[in-house]
């Protein structure tokens, strides 16, 4: 049953990645990864949310299998990332990778500790 929660998660999660990602780089000329930088934020915030309410007892655990593992599992990327910052490396935008990097991080640990915190 969880094998199932997190594939459905997944199911939505990356769909809603890459359509939202779409979306940003047509409406921003795709030259900085705002799209990825977005999704993996507002990820963050979802999980800590979700970890919030596990633990605390306020949401039974399949949630967690189906919200944080699988949806947020596929809406966010590590890999996509990781790609996007060493590329504009490459491109000798140092200063877009260096920002993309410490926004990503910071951002995305900020957005998980708030939204446990929230809860």
């Amino acid at each position: 049953m969880t094998v199932l929660l997190v594939f459905l998660g997944g199911a939505v999660g990356a769909p809603s990645r890459y359509l939202f990602d779409s979306w940003v780089r047509l409406r921003t000329g795709g030259r900085y990864p705002l799209g990825i930088l977005l999704v993996n934020v507002v990820g963050c915030a979802v999980l800590g949310i979700v970890a919030g309410l596990v633990t605390q007892g306020d949401a039974p655990h399949w949630v967690q299998a189906l919200v944080g593992t699988g949806f947020c599992g596929g809406l966010t990327t590590f890999s996509t990332f990781s790609v996007e910052a060493v590329e504009l490396a490459q491109q000798n935008r140092s200063a877009a990778a260096l920002s993309y990097v410490l926004l990503s991080l910071s951002l995305g640990v900020g957005a998980a500790a708030l939204g446990y915190a929230l809860v």
